[in-house]
């Protein structure tokens, strides 16, 4: 009777001491390496499973709801892929609004954004030829923007951390040319007290002022500054300021600017001139009339490869083109973020796959307010897994050692192009899921997220690196 009294107490310590379930299932790597790095079991979430079997291989807080950063896009783009198929593509179309005669448009040319989430430089160039190549030359009335496709996005590109030129805050609009993003080359002249700035490509209608001063010393590129003085009114000009010490000669940075439409028609009307067109008019947003004529329509790249660019490089403002697509295809337009919410709560109900506590915001993981569990996101995954566009879905994913964003990460003997995982970071986050194909050649779903102060510096890397060994060691 002690005996078992003993034995129950014992046990009833065991299954209350906080740590008691990690140390029982996290690998001892993964425990020293957490020790390490002081991360405690209690901020982070692991579970892996064998995609043959569906046997659960760990658990650890698999149905504690973590912030996910940027691993929430592999919910989003498989939703998608699976939602639309890979073959689904965009349309941005042309009309026009008067007559036509020996290549002048007496009217307007409206362009009609249908949520493209890869119209780049080039593609916007193909689309300026195409026209052309159907014998419009001149223009006499207005460029005019439709771009209701999508309902306006709320806020404004520096809320989430005051860093409004950045493209990865760029905000969603049905007509996105180049993600709103120029490269700006500043070249040091000799004798010259202000270095030269070029633009590529250099929206008609931007006006800089170049106030970056030119100093003596080593190279260092950090004390170039952007600015937009009158955001409301003249988002048009961007005051380039700073310092930049002549050692560096050219330096060239990408920068966001301007507004959507601002950017899409100031682009335009640069390439459009460029190819012997001539617009008499300015620019207007308003809806397409009843009667304007379809003239040119421009079919995006397929959606399989828009999920590769997404997964791979972690293109935020392309995953909330996806997430906006999928609620305006299953609710209609105009888009919005909650329609976008609901479509993919909508697949995750109709595939049994249940996420206490999740939390979706904009489908990107630029966002400190987004939830899952690591148990939700792995089911999801083991299902991408067993699907016929599995194909599709695992080639969207960094390859370790190889490409995106493990071009430099896994690199032990035998690692390289066997591991397939997303990553994500953001102030005290650092997450990855995906697939681990082992040196057994089992095929592992691995969902990790730490949420620990700091963790995006090196930390969660640090135990990421331990799991993913002990995996690839099944």
């Amino acid at each position: 009777m002690l005996k078992a009294l003993v034995a129950l107490v014992a046990f009833i310590a065991a299954v209350f001491h906080p740590l008691a379930w990690a140390r029982e299932s996290v690998p001892p790597a993964v425990l020293r390496a957490m020790n390490r790095v002081g991360i405690p079991a209690k901020n982070l979430s692991i579970y892996v499973r064998d995609a043959a079997t569906n046997e659960d291989i760990l658990e650890v807080n698999a149905d504690q709801p973590r912030s996910p950063a940027s691993v929430i896009k592999v919910l989003t783009t498989y939703v998608a892929l699976d939602t639309l198929g890979p073959g689904y593509t965009w349309k941005t179309r042309a009309y026009v609004d008067g007559r036509m005669s020996n290549g002048v448009l007496d009217g307007d040319l409206f362009v009609v954004g249908g949520g493209d989430p890869y119209i780049t430089a080039e593609q916007w160039w193909r689309f300026v030829n195409s026209l052309r190549e159907r014998g419009l030359g001149k223009i006499t009335g207005d460029f005019v923007i439709d771009n209701a496709y999508f309902a306006p996005a709320a806020g404004n590109r520096g809320d989430f951390d005051d860093q409004p030129f950045r493209s990865y805050n760029v905000l969603p609009d049905a007509l996105m040319v180049n993600f709103q993003t120029s490269r700006f080359t500043l070249i040091a002249k000799e004798q010259q007290a202000r270095p030269m700035i070029l633009v590529n490509p250099l929206p008609a209608g931007l006006q800089i002022q170049n106030q970056v001063r030119l100093i003596g010393g080593k190279c260092y590129t950090s004390g170039v500054t952007f600015a937009s003085p009158d955001p409301i009114d003249n988002p048009n000009l961007i005051v380039v300021g700073g310092v930049l010490p002549a050692a560096c000669g050219s330096y060239s940075i990408s920068r966001a600017i301007m507004t959507a439409p601002d950017y899409a028609y100031g682009t335009f009307r640069t390439l459009w001139t460029q190819s012997g067109g001539v617009l008499e008019g300015g620019m207007r947003v308003e809806t397409l009339p009843s009667e304007a004529k379809l003239f040119h329509e421009h079919e995006s790249a397929p959606l399989a490869e828009v999920i590769r660019l997404v997964n791979k490089y972690s293109n935020n403002v392309m995953a909330r083109h996806l997430m906006l697509t999928l609620g305006v295809e299953k609710y209609g337009p105009p888009a919005t973020v909650q329609s976008g919410r609901n479509a993919i709560r909508l697949w995750l109900s109709e595939h049994g796959i249940t996420m206490p506590g999740l939390v979706l915001d904009n489908g990107s993981g630029l966002s400190r307010a987004e939830r899952v569990t690591a148990r939700g996101l792995g089911e999801m995954l083991d299902q991408a897994w067993h699907s016929p566009f599995m194909p599709e879905f695992a080639a969207s994913l960094p390859l370790s050692a190889t490409d995106g964003t493990l071009r430099n990460r896994f690199k032990s003997p035998g690692m390289q192009g066997r591991i397939r995982l997303k990553t994500g970071h953001l102030d005290n986050v650092s997450a990855l899921a995906g697939f681990v194909n082992a040196a057994s050649g089992k095929t592992y779903v691995v969902v990790i997220m730490v949420n620990h102060p700091g963790a995006q510096t090196g930390s969660g890397e640090a135990v990421h690196a331990e799991l993913i060994r002990w995996v690839f060691g099944q």
